[in-house]
């Protein structure tokens, strides 16, 4: 008689792509531990015996590295290192079919919205108790809060609603109580993130209610930081401003991905917005809520964009002066409106396009933060890095933005908490300080 195996499955989830993805496999792990299940998050230990991929097909690079990482792990399966291979998120959400063809090694695929079937196949019952609890896999003082899922918006190069569908908000119950269980464990940072945060609450309450959502957040106790990301330019809530102006517990930092300044490109874009408006909301932003910093996003190659509109690109970053920019080429996406156009910007040019705009913001970020010297900020120190304890500044969100550095060696701060820090010297994106 064959005796069975004791050996427990060991789960261990990798997650690619964005911080909602990040946040998808918080949830996963929480189902999964709320079911005696062994889970970890990218554990470099190499002993799970099943794999769960959560991937990202936002753009070419990203589905290119999602693939490559699915077959990686299929690799592993076929020697025998791994028993079952998982993979969920937004590529396999949108590339089912192609995929299941592709990789017949892949036990099974599931899309964005299917956490109980994956629970199932990971042997694990959909826990409705857990709702509003996750076990979070940042450190321990930040997290991220996803207040919404998928977008109504109708931008021409996106492919978001294809994998994530229509928007579906959040109740603010809901929210006041998962940010409550996140602070009983220590968070004292939480970034609100969604696929356009302006939407929030207009498919639940009929208008948009987010400043009601960030009134009921500060009074959350213990709450000490509350971030603001993705909030779409058109149709702009500005009645938060006053709000973030006042309260001392939201950050004076806005995420407000612009895409572009040309009303020609963002007319193709179907953006709903004209360079105009774009300059007025931004003038009010910075009038109504002194010292902000604003972080935008810039897409550049987009079908249709000629060199006059890319010039007039150019001049924008120079005039505006973002506190924090990132650039992004266009990824010609199958089943977007933009695909319908020809993309007729070469590679190489949407290259040279984008490394233009960021030499400029290079040389923006260096003249802002060498301004910062001799003063002295509220810093969130996140981990030891090397001979550097390493925090950021209220104006500063993890991982996208700049970091303040204190020698270890002539300074102590305990990581998770804040200090205050003045400025001795500054780079194009670090700041480096020492105990005020």
């Amino acid at each position: 008689m064959r005796t069975k195996s004791l050996k427990q499955n060991k789960i261990n989830i990798i997650t690619l792509g964005c911080s909602k993805n990040l946040v998808d496999s918080e949830v996963l792990l929480s189902q999964l531990k709320g079911n005696e299940i062994e889970a970890t998050h990218e554990s470099e230990k190499n002993d799970a015996n099943i794999i769960v991929v959560n991937t990202c097909g936002f753009i070419d690079n990203a589905k290119q590295e999602s693939i490559d990482t699915i077959l990686s792990y299929v690799s592993e399966k076929e020697a025998g290192k791994i028993d079952k291979l998982f993979v969920t998120g937004c590529l396999s959400h949108r590339y089912k079919d192609e995929l299941e063809a592709e990789i017949p090694q892949v036990d099974a695929f599931f899309g964005t919205l299917e956490l109980p079937g994956l629970l199932n196949a990971l042997g694990a019952d959909y826990k409705h108790e857990l709702i509003g609890e996750r076990l979070t896999t940042t450190p321990q003082h930040y997290t991220y809060l996803k207040i919404s899922e998928g977008c109504n918006r109708p931008c021409s190069f996106c492919a978001i609603p294809l994998m994530r569908g229509k928007h579906v908000s959040k109740s603010i119950e809901q929210i006041i109580l998962e940010a409550q269980n996140l602070v009983k464990n220590g968070t004292k940072e939480i970034m609100l993130i969604a696929q356009d945060s302006t939407y929030y609450g207009l498919d639940l309450y009929g208008e948009r209610k987010l400043k009601d959502l960030l009134e009921a957040l500060t009074k959350v106790e213990g709450l000490e930081w509350i971030r603001l990301h993705y909030a779409y330019p058109s149709q702009f809530p500005e009645d938060i401003l006053p709000l973030m102006a006042e309260d001392n517990n939201i950050c004076k930092y806005l995420d407000i991905p612009v895409q572009h300044i040309s009303d020609n490109v963002l007319k193709i874009m179907r953006r709903g917005i004209t360079r105009r408006r774009t300059y007025e909301l931004l003038n009010t932003i910075k009038e109504k809520v002194p010292g902000i910093t604003l972080r935008t996003t810039i897409l550049v190659g987009h079908p249709g964009e000629t060199l006059q509109d890319f010039e007039e690109l150019k001049q924008f970053v120079q005039d505006f002066e973002f506190d924090r920019l990132g650039v992004f080429t266009y990824s010609h996406e199958e089943n977007t409106h933009a695909h319908t156009l020809i993309d007729d910007v070469p590679a190489e040019e949407k290259q040279r396009r984008a490394e233009e705009l960021m030499a400029l913001q290079e040389d923006i970020s260096l003249r802002k933060n060498q301004a910062k010297i001799g003063q002295t900020f509220k810093v969130l120190f996140d981990r030891k890095e090397g001979a550097y304890f390493v925090g950021r500044t209220e104006a500063d969100s993890p991982e996208v933005d700049n970091e303040v550095l204190v020698k270890a060696a002539e300074n102590f701060v305990r990581l998770g908490d804040f200090a205050n820090i003045e400025i001795t010297e500054a780079e194009s994106f670090d700041l480096f300080g020492k105990i005020a």
